[in-house]
């Protein structure tokens, strides 16, 4: 179908799913408040370009073929979690769930930005570490399918695949217009344990989680409860590129190193307020002097605990500005079989700041190595060396890190 025949037939499908939250006809509604009754004219004012469009247009367009394109539209302008399934994508989704729960995948997090996938994180070690991926990579295309035209939760389902199945991606980096083509093998991935190291003749400890699950927030708690048998008396957690878990592990984990104060508060239109409160019973360090390192693949549960170690004047962050995620979402089945996914509550950081918009911003910003370091190939003419595809550097300089521990030595015990 012609372009602008999409973005016509878009704008007026916006009445039908209008008309299906809003529960309204077309024809002879009443509205109750003033926001509703902007909205039912809005119903009127799409329906009579409908009108026009099945009447005059130079072809007739075939409205079920985009109509699913606007609602993935309209979702997606909520925000990113946020989902229109069409009956054969919410049949697909419910076998892959019932048949293949732990399917091999290439190791990223990923989301939605300006209406493509997004690379939130990479696991380090896995295929897509492998092939160069990073932070902030757009995924222009999966195995030719146009992210753009895809829902969160369908990218994320094509990323799986059989153990040892090629997946083919389009990669749109930093500062290029054109997709890079990248191809992986799925892999069963395995989540390293928390990583330990010692600091300044061992009186730094530092813990760097994959992710915020149950085993790995145990291995935390106890390692801090036996820091001070090698003598450590200080803590830097490391909480870059962990974008995935479970958010009551999120509380748990800035519960072990906070005796009072609020974590995080949890709400919506129609779900009811919960504010998440230290346990002083339940702080294992609560007055070791701490650092947290962040940077933009750190979301969710992370973002958690970053957003209550700082509010809570805790911590030092370190790094920078989180990725901006973090919402409760709900399934709805809808009647043609296809399903709604809504972000149904937004977390706040304890000062009223939402995760999911606003991210957390470290009072102690520093860029990535990544960001300071720019590849270029002396050997190549200016169309090749716009071409050629951005390799990590082997060699590099945690600035971050390094930031962090020297924060650390200038604090008293």
């Amino acid at each position: 179908m012609p372009k602008i025949s999409k973005i016509l037939v878009l704008a007026v499908s916006l009445a039908l799913v209008l008309t299906v939250f809003l529960g309204v006809r077309l024809n002879g509604v009443s509205a109750a408040t003033e926001e509703q009754d902007g909205a039912y004219r809005q119903i009127n004012v799409y329906a009579e370009v409908l009108q026009k469009i099945q009447t005059a247009y130079v072809v007739e367009p075939n409205i079920p073929d985009v109509t699913n394109g606007a609602l993935r539209g309209l979702l997606e302008s909520l925000d990113s979690d946020s989902s229109y399934l069409t009956p054969e994508d919410n049949k697909l989704l419910k076998s892959k769930m019932v048949v293949s729960p732990k399917a091999a995948q290439v190791g990223i997090n990923v989301s939605k930005r300006y209406g493509y996938a997004i690379v939130v994180s990479v696991l380090p070690g896995s295929p897509a570490d492998r092939a160069g991926l990073a932070d902030g990579d757009y995924l222009e295309s999966i195995d030719g399918h146009d992210t753009h035209d895809l829902s969160l939760a369908m990218i994320q389902r094509m990323l799986e695949g059989a153990p040892g199945s090629a997946l083919n991606v389009g990669v749109i980096r930093a500062g290029k217009n054109e997709p890079d083509p990248v191809a992986m093998g799925r892999a069963v991935v395995s989540i390293p344990p928390v990583s330990e190291s010692l600091y300044e003749n061992s009186t730094i400890l530092y813990l760097k989680p994959a992710v915020l699950d149950r085993e790995h927030v145990q291995e935390i708690e106890a390692k801090l409860k036996s820091m001070q048998k090698s003598g450590s008396r200080k803590v830097l957690l490391d909480l870059r590129d962990v974008a995935s878990g479970e958010t009551s592990e999120g509380t748990r984990l800035a519960n072990l190193l906070l005796k009072s104060g609020t974590i995080t508060t949890l709400e919506g239109q129609k779900f009811p307020k919960q504010v998440f409160t230290a346990d002083p019973g339940k702080a294992i360090q609560p007055t070791a002097p701490l650092v947290v390192l962040v940077n933009r693949g750190t979301a969710g549960p992370a973002e958690i605990v970053a957003a209550a170690l700082l509010d809570n004047k805790r911590a030092d962050l370190v790094g920078e500005k989180t990725f901006g995620e973090g919402g409760e979402q709900k399934t709805f089945d809808l009647p043609n079989g296809g399903a709604l996914i809504l972000t149904v509550a937004k977390y706040s950081s304890p000062s009223g700041k939402k995760l999911e918009e606003e991210g957390v911003t470290p009072n102690v910003v520093v860029a990535s190595a990544g960001d300071q370091i720019e590849v270029v190939n002396d050997d190549a003419g200016p169309n090749q060396a716009a071409a050629a595809p951005i390799k990590k550097p082997t060699l590099q300089t945690d600035d971050q890190l390094m930031k962090a521990l020297e924060i650390l030595k200038n604090k008293n015990t």
